[in-house]
């Protein structure tokens, strides 16, 4: 797993990967009440605000830790946006994107520059 600094996660496996925000950004978003995914074939760049949560306190901006095109969205948070509190860094995942330049990963925090970065 890799990390941003805005808190975001991505796991790749090949080239396609697994995005979410982290454990620390649901618990500071607070409880999630909807959530608006990219849509699926659309193509994005690295930073770009891809998805919106919000919650009882507010709205969260979200942004593609990396370059590439959406595949997939996780479609249970359409109905059960909750689970994202529950599983942030695994059931709780949001899309799925084919990364175009792997070589954005390296700019990416490692899981232990992230906790780092959050103390």
């Amino acid at each position: 797993m890799k990390f941003t600094e805005s808190h975001e996660w991505i796991r790749v496996e090949d080239e396609i990967g697994t995005v979410g925000i982290t454990h620390f950004a649901q618990k500071e978003i607070g409880e999630i009440v909807y959530v608006e995914l990219p849509s699926i074939g659309k193509l994005v760049e690295i930073g770009q605000e891809i998805a919106v949560l919000e919650s009882t306190k507010a709205a969260a901006d979200i942004y593609s830790p990396v370059s590439g095109e959406i595949l997939a969205i996780n479609e249970k948070l359409q109905e059960y946006s909750q689970g994202i509190n529950e599983a942030a860094e695994t059931e709780g995942w949001l899309f799925k994107i084919k990364v175009t330049d792997k070589e954005e990963l390296e700019r990416l925090l490692s899981e232990e520059q992230y906790k780092e970065f959050i103390q």
